[in-house]
């Protein structure tokens, strides 16, 4: 156990991280992540004050759909990463970091200038579970009453149902609690994010346990949440995102750009910042040659193949489901592998450093005595299933 955001929360069950990891990639694996926070933004101008304050478009947002995205100051600095959920076209939820509740609501609040709408942090108000990996489906959809209508169709993406009670077209448990299933996850897997209230999650725990034995699901803890996200190419949020401009990264999908180009399709807060500052900081993923890894923070240097120091060590974890194969990166469910290939996993994760790289740059990272080969990669675990249509798993 460990503290993590005011929450003591498990790095591991009694499978281990390994396993943990595995089970999500092989079939799926269970994550409590009532820790996040969640805010009710909700009026008419509600879409006004998200569209200024939030880097992804929120006007063009479909109902039921969801978007990542960021939150940033004036100086374009990340103050939390988040999905923004467009329940009507008056309501939105925003799912934010734990213990961000409170900063986001008074960021909302401090910008909404007198707007027609109600800002309310449901911080400990909501609970939440996730259900990610191949299987997901046949274990979530047993507990969900009219699951045909509900996971007929879901794109990526995309969600169903209010906890509000008397909410029109809801989504409920077989025992008639209302839930929120979203078609999201911080794995890179195929998977569900179940938004419940907190009275009723311990049940839901349970069954979904009980669900989920014949496909051999099992809890996860903080250890394998983080190696999956890193293997999948997602940021921590206030690690690989934080106080440092929000730019020149792999999360520039976050970022309302104009197709082929460096300017961006809307004003909101901190985009002169982006726009006028002087880069200096370059974030890029990287495959190590091994699983062998450093730890991450200031201590761990990125040096050149010629010893210099360019800066330091995000995040480095082990996706134990990746491989290099013929000078690619294969994972244990790429098709067609000749059946000799092993799997025996590779560090990965994310490097800072003082100016642009190329992909393939190789680098050595140092921390104390210990040193590792890394190069840098565009994307990092191959032939994740997270995108995939939902008729692929029924």
């Amino acid at each position: 156990m460990a503290d993590f955001g005011g929450f003591d929360m498990p790095l591991w069950y009694d499978k281990g991280v390994k396993n943990e990891h595995l089970a999500v990639l092989k079939s799926a694996g269970m994550f409590d992540t009532s820790h996040m926070d969640c805010i009710r933004v909700k009026g008419k101008d509600a879409p006004v004050l998200l569209d200024f304050c939030f880097t992804r478009q929120i006007n063009d947002l479909s109902l039921g759909r969801c978007v990542y995205g960021a939150f940033l100051d004036d100086l374009g600095h990340c103050i939390d990463d988040a999905i923004v959920y467009k329940i009507s076209d008056v309501s939105f939820m925003v799912c934010v970091n734990a213990g961000m509740g409170a900063l986001i609501t008074g960021h909302l609040t401090e910008h909404s200038d007198g707007k027609f709408l109600e800002i309310n942090d449901l911080s400990d108000q909501i609970a939440k579970l996730d259900v990610q990996g191949k299987n997901a489906l046949k274990i979530v959809s047993g507990l969900i009453r009219d699951k045909e209508n509900v996971f007929g169709t879901m794109p990526y993406f995309s969600f169903k149902g209010d906890l509000d009670p008397d909410a029109p077209d809801g989504v409920r448990l077989v025992d008639g609690t209302p839930v929120i299933v979203s078609r999201t996850g911080y794995t890179g897997e195929f998977g569900f994010e179940i938004f419940i209230a907190p009275n009723k999650v311990e049940k839901l725990w349970c069954d979904l346990l009980g669900a989920g034995k014949p496909y051999d699901l099992i809890p996860c803890g903080l250890g394998a949440r983080d190696s999956l996200r890193a293997g999948a190419c997602l940021p921590l949020s206030h690690q690989d995102i934080g106080h440092f401009p929000f730019i020149n990264h792999p999360w520039e999908f976050a970022l309302p750009f104009k197709t082929g180009t460096r300017q961006f399709t809307k004003t909101f807060l901190g985009a002169q910042s982006l726009m006028d500052q002087d880069q200096k900081a370059f974030t890029y993923a990287f495959a190590g040659d091994s699983l062998r890894k450093v730890a991450a923070g200031d201590a761990a240097r990125v040096l050149t193949e010629q010893g210099k120091d360019i800066g330091r060590v995000l995040t480095c974890a082990t996706d134990m489901g990746i491989f290099w194969y013929e000078n690619r990166i294969v994972s244990i469910n790429t098709p067609n592998l000749p059946p000799d290939v092993q799997i025996k996993g590779l560090a990965c994760g994310f490097v800072m450093v003082n100016h642009p790289l190329d992909m393939g740059t190789r680098l050595t990272l140092v921390e104390g005595k210990r040193k590792i080969g890394v190069r840098l990669v565009s994307d990092i675990r191959p032939d994740r299933t997270a995108r995939l249509a939902i008729k692929n798993f029924q």
